[in-house]
């Protein structure tokens, strides 16, 4: 298990039911598992992860700004130089599916890719570095726990499967390895910044937040029948 039972995600990701079982059981996650996803569908996604990624990354510099202790910012500007080091990763990446680099950066953002965005800037603006961390937590954490519960699935195909390097990526040790010092870390802040009586403001955020992933990956399914404009 990512998360121990009475750690503060596993509370807030029980109270986000049902949208947390939406969001790792969603029908595009199922089409990676078994590589029936129309390659349509996750180009676009793909596509609009990369502008996801370039929001991200200010996320965490805004957690620089947020941090109260060296630890919480070297540990925030680690994850800026990692998520900017990817966004090259994620353009070759892209290369492998006919996207170049100037059709990928030039693409305009979905609304899905904006509204969740722009949900995890806000809260972090608006809050502390625990409401930050708390609107990270269902992204950073919820692919490990998806890329794990793929790899064990009996129905995940592997061998033939376009998008098994996406699998093995977010199943993969050095993934989830990232997840659980992001689980850890929400435990470290609730314990020095938190009380019970934040709970039914983080647990607000976290649902949003996962809400907003469900969204996420009904854009990649919605393009098949509205198309990109």
């Amino acid at each position: 298990m990512l998360a121990q039972e009475g750690s503060l995600f596993a509370r807030l990701r029980g109270q986000a039911q049902p949208h947390w079982s939406a969001y790792v059981g969603h029908e595009f996650v199922r089409g990676l598992g078994d590589g029936s996803l129309p390659l349509p569908a996750f180009k676009h996604y793909l596509g609009q992860d990369y502008l996801f990624l370039i929001h991200f990354a200010r996320a965490y510099a805004l957690a620089v700004y947020k941090s109260e202790t060296l630890e919480d910012m070297r540990a925030a500007n680690d994850a800026v130089g990692h998520i900017l080091a990817e966004t090259s990763l994620h353009l070759r990446y892209c290369a492998e599916w006919g996207m170049g680099e100037a059709d990928v950066v030039a693409l305009p953002e979905d609304p899905a890719c904006m509204a969740y965005t722009r949900y995890v800037l806000e809260r972090g603006m608006a809050g502390d570095i625990l409401d930050l961390q708390v609107a990270l937590a269902p992204c950073v954490v919820g692919y490990a726990e998806i890329g794990l519960t793929l790899k064990a699935d009996a129905r995940t195909r592997l061998d033939g499967n376009p998008y098994r390097d996406w699998i093995e990526t977010y199943g993969g040790d050095d993934y989830v390895a990232v997840a659980r010092k992001s689980v850890s870390t929400l435990d470290r802040l609730f314990a020095s910044r938190g009380s019970e009586a934040r709970i039914p403001s983080l647990s607000k955020t976290f649902t949003e937040a996962t809400r907003l992933e469900v969204g996420f990956w009904q854009m990649g399914l919605d393009v098949l029948e509205h198309g990109t404009e």
